[in-house]
């Protein structure tokens, strides 16, 4: 892969920047989106009507009523990093989702793209700028979603069920656009707050502490101590019993639904 150029670091130091500054005052927001969301747990999907038969065929043979799922998220890529930590997946036998960043990331780098969607990933969308949505007019914020996801479907053939709002913060307005965007919001339930750390030991460490059951990671494959982390990460939770699953696949026979939010 190429080494970062100027512009990969300042998006780096940018949304660090970003995740930094707004720390504090959202404490609560990086945990449970913004305070008084109407979530939907993925236990709740899965007791809705099963998907459809197409669909269920595509996700496969794991059933997350009967194991216990876990699942892996990686947003704002693809990034120098996203190459290994494929590899890594691959040769964990890993599936993630991949919520990914249109400006100087899927225009940067297209051909991980195609690899994320081949290798059985799912790919969604984190916006095209990562602009806050609820501080944006209702046309900014199409235009957030639908940029990165026409990209997608250009490079993959599938257009991306899932988004996932810079920050977690949304609202009534961004779950509208959403639906008719076909899109579903899927926040977390894992932080390793990555942006504020390298150390991979560390990152490690904050994940374990929170997974449980039904689980949903975030990590940032952007971030230099993101990727030299999943390894342990992968191999300390499969001995817990944990299996890893897409975010499709934790909700399955459910099936995410457009203007919903995924928790």
């Amino acid at each position: 892969m190429p080494s970062p150029t100027r512009k990969m670091k300042k998006t780096g130091a940018g949304l660090r920047a970003v995740a930094v500054s707004a720390a504090a005052a959202c404490l609560a927001v990086t945990l449970t989106g913004c305070g008084g969301l109407d979530t939907t747990a993925p236990s709740a999907a899965r007791a809705r009507p099963a998907a459809t038969v197409q669909a269920a065929a595509r996700l496969g043979a794991v059933d997350c009523r009967e194991v216990k799922c876990i699942a892996l998220t990686f947003d704002a890529g693809p990034s120098e990093h996203s190459a290994r930590l494929l590899d890594i997946l691959e040769e964990k036998q890993v599936h993630a989702t991949f919520f990914l960043l249109g400006k100087r990331h899927i225009e940067k780098y297209p051909e991980l793209v195609r690899r994320m969607a081949a290798e059985g990933h799912e790919v969604a969308s984190h916006t095209w700028d990562h602009k806050i949505l609820t501080r944006i007019e209702p046309d900014e914020i199409r235009e957030e979603l639908r940029r990165p996801d026409d990209e997608i479907e250009r490079l993959t053939g599938r257009r991306p069920t899932l988004m996932r709002p810079p920050q977690g913060r949304t609202n009534e307005t961004v779950h509208e656009i959403c639906r008719e965007e076909g899109l579903a919001e899927v926040l977390w339930t894992v932080t390793a707050k990555d942006y504020r750390t390298t150390d991979p030991a560390l990152i490690t460490k904050r994940v374990l502490a929170q997974a449980d059951r039904d689980g949903i990671i975030l990590l940032h494959d952007l971030y230099d101590g993101t990727v030299p982390a999943v390894p342990g990460i992968i191999d300390a939770l499969k001995e817990r019993g944990f299996v890893f699953v897409t975010v499709p696949q934790l909700l399955a026979p459910g099936k995410a639904e457009p203007g919903k939010v995924y928790r």
